[in-house]
């Protein structure tokens, strides 16, 4: 059984000034073909593949040369044609080059967005059809932020998605995709399949699924998945900064050869979607960053510390709101990681080195100004490379500046989420010194500041303004989809069938 495995992922930010281009996802190790296409994310998507493809005899898999995530991280924009076409084109040669091919393992995202193409997951595995011929089995991974519908399993046979966010189950859903693609390879599964769209548009970061409503939905595709035999349920929780056709909710259901099943499955999701839609949207409490840097310095002061202050909003890494409001109201003692400054952290800057400069702002209006930072470079280190897990933003040079009383501000060079606190001491600073850490991200910080038990109080916080990650996405200049099409926006019917 020769099976091909490819990769191409983004998470594009439409909205974002600057494209993402060919150079972008050219870097030492990128692409990635053979056994070192194979060897990636070994705690993700592919790690799981691979690890399960492998246990069975006879199993041969061929590693086409793929991009790994783009070096800018998801803090750029559309992907131009050009990157694509390249990409692609390159892909389905080696396919036809290399073939024939049983099965194809595509490790994918669902909310790549590219210029003059509507649907590029759908329109990949298009290509990949073209290629391998009919008689292959496609099969894909995706993350729960996937804009899709119906089209990908137009041309291919099977989808898996991860369940939670932050997305534990990269390795799970990877282990599945490759026991189902031998099963159906061997002529064990015989996959049909239903598409349901919930016209629901939810910012991501009322997404977590570490408590009601959005964990009973994943509940409710975990039970069917429990109940019946060879069920698979994938919901897609949508990404509301990619421009698509295909936004908003989506649940998919596969069984083996039930039509009727994987229709009663959709629907029973979907329609508990649909019940629970003003829950899931009023699921977390948004503060303004004046307010959360108040409360925050309110929690030092009764003992609650440590305190997360998680701008949830900031799309460019770049903003300086947050730090902004940290120096006005004189917050102490603070960990600000990391405000995208480019220019500074490609710079030659030392430890012991004074530091007197603006960082942050510009590129666009979400980024707001720079903002002068007078203090002491702590050190300079240098992160790991984008494409390995825990990199943190992927990359360069970081720079840890002492400012104020007691704070430190960490430059990077692009959008860092900091999902673990380990990534912060890895920098060489302590934890007992700090009562606040700042971070960019939205929900992806609770699975090391959360689930850890590290933070005691939790605030999220966006601008004033409804600025590019804003909650309220209906003032996001939209082409390819309109927010009145969607609750809360709207008043739509509730969930439909796809029809691509």
């Amino acid at each position: 059984m020769r099976l091909a495995v490819l990769q191409f992922t983004h998470e594009t930010v439409t909205f974002l000034p600057n494209d993402t281009t060919r150079d972008d996802f050219t870097y030492p190790g990128s692409p990635a073909a053979g056994a070192a296409l194979l060897a990636t994310d070994p705690k993700g998507y592919m790690g799981g593949f691979v690890q399960v493809a492998r246990e069975y005899d006879g199993v041969e898999l061929v590693g086409i040369t793929s991009p790994l995530w783009p070096c800018t991280g998801t803090a750029s924009g559309w992907i131009t044609a050009d990157a694509y076409a390249h990409f692609v084109g390159q892909m389905v040669s080696e396919l036809r080059a290399e073939g024939p091919f049983d099965g194809v393992y595509l490790a994918l995202h669902g909310a790549m967005a590219v210029r003059g193409v509507p649907r590029p997951e759908a329109d990949i595995a298009r290509q990949v059809r073209a290629a391998v011929g009919e008689g292959a089995i496609l099969v894909g991974t995706f993350d729960l932020h996937g804009n899709e519908d119906a089209a990908f399993l137009d041309h291919a046979d099977m989808a898996f998605a991860v369940k939670y966010f932050p997305h534990y189950d990269g390795h799970l859903q990877g282990q599945r995709a490759a026991r189902m693609l031998v099963r159906a390879v061997r002529g064990d599964f015989r996959p049909v399949h239903r598409t349901l769209k919930v016209p629901i548009l939810s910012p991501t970061v009322v997404q977590w699924t570490g408590a009601a409503p959005w964990s009973d939905l994943v509940q409710r595709a975990l039970v069917w998945e429990a109940r019946e035999p060879d069920v698979f349920v994938n919901v897609f929780f949508g990404f509301p900064w990619g421009d698509a056709p295909d936004g908003g909710m989506t649940v998919q259901a596969i069984t083996n050869d039930d039509q009727a099943l994987a229709d009663r499955v959709a629907r029973d999701v979907a329609d508990f979607a649909w019940r629970q839609r003003r829950a899931l949207l009023e699921a977390a409490r948004i503060h303004t960053i004046a307010d959360g840097v108040h409360l925050a310095r309110a929690a030092v002061a009764e003992g609650a510390a440590p305190v997360v202050l998680a701008d949830h909003s900031d799309r460019s890494g770049r903003a300086t709101w947050l730090l902004g409001e940290i120096l006005r109201q004189g917050l102490a003692r603070t960990l600000v990681a990391t405000v995208a400054s480019p220019d500074i952290a490609t710079g030659s800057l030392a430890a012991g080195d004074p530091f007197d400069a603006p960082v942050g702002g510009g590129g666009d209006p979400s980024a707001g100004d720079p903002v002068r930072i007078t203090g002491t470079v702590l050190r300079a280190v240098e992160a790991l490379e984008p494409g390995v897990a825990g990199s943190g933003g992927g990359g360069g040079t970081w720079i840890c500046v002492a400012f104020g009383t007691g704070n430190v501000l960490v430059l990077s060079p692009q959008l860092a989420q900091i999902v673990e606190p380990d990534e912060l001491w890895r920098l060489g600073l302590e934890p007992a010194d700090f009562d606040v850490v700042a971070i960019k991200s939205r929900v992806h910080f609770r699975r090391g500041f959360d689930d850890s038990g590290y933070a005691r109080t939790i605030l999220l916080v966006e601008p004033p303004e409804p600025f590019l990650g804003t909650v309220r996405l209906d003032h996001l200049a939209y082409a390819q989809m309109r927010a009145a099409d969607f609750f809360p926006y709207g008043d739509p019917p509730g969930p439909v069938l796809s029809d691509p």
